[in-house]
C-alpha cells in the first residue's frame, strides 16, 4: 500500500489524515531559491513555519512527520537541531547536487532521524550511482516539478514517459531504499488524471507520493475521506492487473504524456 504524504500545517486536518493511516505529514520549511526556480508557474509554496512542526507533531498517533529543510546552506545545522526538537520523526534534503551534499546533510543529522533525498535536480539524477548508497539514507523521492525544468523539459510527467524515474526506482530498490515520486491529483483529475499516475507508481514499485494540494478542499465535509478511500479501491484494482495490461498502460500513459508535452511548445 502506498504511504500518502499530505502536505499541512493544519492540526486538525493531519488528525484526519492520522486517523485514516497510510499517511505520511510533511511540514514544508523549503525557501531558499523556491520562488525564483517556480517564478511563472502554477505552483504552491507553503508558509510553514518552524513551530508547526511541533503542534503538528502533537496530534499524531501512529503517522510519522516529515520535515522539508532548506537546501544545504551555512545555517543547515542549526536548521537541522531545531527541527529535530520540535519532534520531526523524518528530514528531506532537497536541492542537492553532488554526493558530497547528501554525504554532508547526513553527516549533520548524524542518525537522529531517517533521511529522505528529494531528487529534483539534473546534476543528482546524473550522478545517483555516487550518493544512493551512502550510510543513513533511506528513501529517494522523485520530486517531478524541479527536476523537468532542471532537464529542460516541457511537462512534469516527462521523465516518466522518458523512463529517468524507472532508473532512479531501479536504482534505489537495488540498494535496499525505499523510493517514491511525483504528486498525485483526485482520480480523474489532473493534466494526467490521477488514475494513470496511480499505475505507474504500481508499475514501479513505489512506496510513496504526495497528494497533490486540490485532493483537500476545505467546505467539501467528507470528500477527502471519499476521494481517499476511492484512491485505496483504485491502487486494489491495479495492483490486479496482468504483466501485459501493466505494459499496455505504460505504453498508453507514454503517449498521453508525449501528446500534453507536444501541447505545451518548445522548453
Amino acid at each position: 500500500m502506498l504511504e500518502l504524504f499530505q502536505i499541512t500545517n493544519d492540526a486538525a486536518f493531519a488528525q484526519r489524515c492520522d486517523d485514516l493511516g497510510g499517511f505520511r505529514l510533511f511540514v514544508d520549511l523549503e525557501r531558499m531559491g523556491k520562488a525564483e526556480r517556480q517564478a511563472g508557474r502554477n505552483t504552491f509554496i507553503s508558509a510553514h513555519s518552524l513551530q508547526d512542526v511541533g503542534r503538528i507533531k502533537s496530534v499524531l498517533r501512529r503517522s510519522p512527520l516529515m520535515v522539508r529543510v532548506n537546501p544545504l546552506h551555512d545555517g543547515t545545522s542549526e536548521e537541522v537541531e531545531a527541527v529535530l526538537g520540535e519532534g520531526a520523526d523524518m528530514l528531506m534534503l532537497p536541492m542537492f547536487r553532488t554526493a558530497d551534499d547528501v554525504r554532508t546533510f547526513i553527516d549533520i543529522v548524524g542518525g537522529r532521524a531517517p533521511v529522505v533525498t528529494l531528487l529534483e535536480t539534473a546534476d543528482a539524477l546524473a550522478c545517483i550511482e555516487n550518493w544512493v548508497a551512502t550510510p543513513g539514507l533511506a528513501e529517494v523521492f522523485v520530486g517531478l516539478n524541479d527536476l523537468h525544468l532542471s532537464l529542460g523539459c516541457r511537462f512534469m510527467f516527462e521523465p516518466l514517459a522518458r523512463g529517468m524515474v524507472d532508473r532512479v526506482a531501479a536504482t534505489a530498490k537495488g540498494h535496499g531504499l525505499r523510493f517514491g515520486f511525483g504528486g498525485i491529483a483526485r482520480l480523474d483529475e489532473g493534466h494526467l488524471p490521477g488514475r494513470d499516475v496511480l499505475a505507474e507508481h504500481l508499475r514501479l514499485g513505489s512506496d510513496a507520493v504526495i497528494l497533490s494540494r486540490t485532493f483537500h478542499r476545505p467546505g467539501e465535509g467528507g470528500s477527502f475521506e471519499q476521494e481517499v478511500a476511492k484512491l485505496r479501491a483504485a491502487e486494489a484494482q491495479l495492483a490486479r492487473r496482468t504483466p501485459a495490461e501493466i505494459e499496455a498502460d505504460r505504453v498508453r500513459i507514454a503517449a498521453i504524456i508525449d501528446t500534453i508535452a507536444d501541447s505545451m511548445g518548445a522548453a
